[in-house]
């Protein structure tokens, strides 16, 4: 499949093509190593698609990387020697530095590009990597990966900005990305983002112990919680209210989005939550259920209410809902409430109150966030882990809600290590 001759010109409109036939761009830029790209519209209806870079390589193959604007991280292989249809499909192995290995389901986008959908763990293992060897058919590809780490996050801070203030807002994305962030998670930062780099300095590290919450959300024992709880943990432990504690191994992970799904034990827990499935509206009202500031408050979980205050985040960030309901440090990763009993989102942060104080001269009140179910979805769906939605159906009482939450809601705790550079 892979034939060994040099990439002609049209890099970018390659580009374009990576995750869209009738794609137009780029606007702005995207150039971190040697890797060039930036955002791009779908050509039919004038809306954002992607964004992405190619880097090329003296095999004749390119690849490319993107994420979309479903937040959906894609992986492409170009070369004029394709000589395919569109629409065909192929597996393609791929090796991480000799060790972490993926089957990639590719699919022609065009006569000359293949593309697959990563799945959130082999992203994360392609960020980090410093070799990537491909395999299709009797082909085998090595790839010298290179500035992939802060890659990944320029492309996630153009789909972000993209998103939030449209394409006439492209600009020089690798500087965006420097920026700081304004939110804070309900642990004190911003929900994480792919790290910058493979190569930070190690004696850097500290010991770090954290609390948050999780819920059950499948039959098989998968844990739901944020990204940031769990992050540099390499002792994870989860405690169902009266129960013995339990050991927690990661199965993965989605810094972007702040999302993480953990594995208990099979047959440890009697229920899990469901998922609502439709979207909730500015205005409804919310429960949230988690462990604040474990250790000083009560050991049992709390409850607070509130409304969805907005359908959106910081800078008009879709992925997100703002709540009314308080949440604390420990609150992250709890599970959010419609008036159903039904999961409408994963609590992730609030506004940063210093932060505000020293930029408007005000304290924030009421201003915190959760993951939408949009998000939660996919990224379960990535995961390859069953789940249940449901309709809403006849309300019940908060008193009730927290009742069926008792047995799938755990106070998540974790040691381990954590770069002392990091903001939590």
């Amino acid at each position: 499949m892979f034939k060994r001759l040099f990439v002609a010109c049209g890099l970018l409109t390659a580009i374009a093509s990576a995750t869209s036939a009738l794609a137009a761009g780029p606007y702005g830029t995207i150039h971190v190593g040697n890797w060039i790209g930036g955002a791009f519209s779908d050509d039919s209806t004038g809306a954002f698609s992607h964004c992405s870079a190619m880097s090329s390589y003296a095999s004749g193959v390119s690849l490319v990387v993107g994420q979309n604007a479903a937040n959906a991280w894609l992986l492409g292989f170009a070369s004029p020697a394709f000589k395919l249809n569109k629409g065909d499909t192929a597996p393609i192995d791929v090796t991480f530095d000799g060790q972490s290995q993926a089957r990639l389901f590719a699919t022609a986008s065009s006569g000359n590009m293949l593309t697959a959908i990563l799945p959130v763990g082999v992203a994360r293992s392609f960020q980090r990597a410093s070799l990537m060897v491909a395999q299709a058919g009797q082909a085998t590809l090595q790839f010298n990966l290179s500035s992939t780490g802060p890659l990944l996050n320029v492309i996630a801070t153009c789909v972000a900005k993209v998103k939030a203030d449209g394409l006439n807002s492209a600009g020089d994305f690798a500087k965006l990305a420097a920026k700081p962030s304004a939110a804070a998670d309900a642990g004190n930062g911003a929900p994480a983002s792919p790290k910058a780099g493979r190569n930070a300095d190690k004696n850097a590290e500290k010991s770090v112990g954290k609390t948050g919450t999780g819920f059950v959300i499948s039959a098989s024992g998968h844990i739901l919680t944020n990204n940031h709880v769990i992050d540099g943990c390499t002792d994870i432990r989860g405690n169902l209210n009266g129960q013995p504690e339990t050991t927690l191994r990661v199965v993965s992970s989605d810094a972007q989005n702040d999302l993480a799904l953990l594995q208990g034990p099979t047959g440890s827990f009697k229920d899990y939550a469901k998922i609502r499935d439709r979207s909730v509206h500015s205005g409804d009202s919310v429960v949230v259920i988690g462990y604040p500031f474990h250790g000083l408050l009560t050991s049992d979980f709390t409850v607070t209410t509130g409304i969805v205050s907005s359908l959106s985040g910081i800078r008009n960030d879709t992925r997100f809902l703002q709540i009314s309901a308080a949440v604390q440090p420990g609150n992250s990763g709890g599970p959010l409430f419609d008036t159903n009993g039904l999961v409408t989102g994963v609590v992730t942060g609030k506004l940063d109150g210093l932060y505000m104080i020293r930029s408007t001269g005000d304290i924030p009140e009421n201003i915190n966030f959760a993951v939408k179910t949009g998000a939660i979805r996919d990224f379960l769906d990535n995961s390859v882990v069953p789940y249940e939605t449901a309709a809403p159906g006849g309300e019940i009482k908060t008193p009730e809600i927290a009742e069926k939450a008792r047995a799938f809601t755990l106070l998540i705790t974790c040691t381990g290590k954590e770069p002392a550079e990091a903001k939590r």
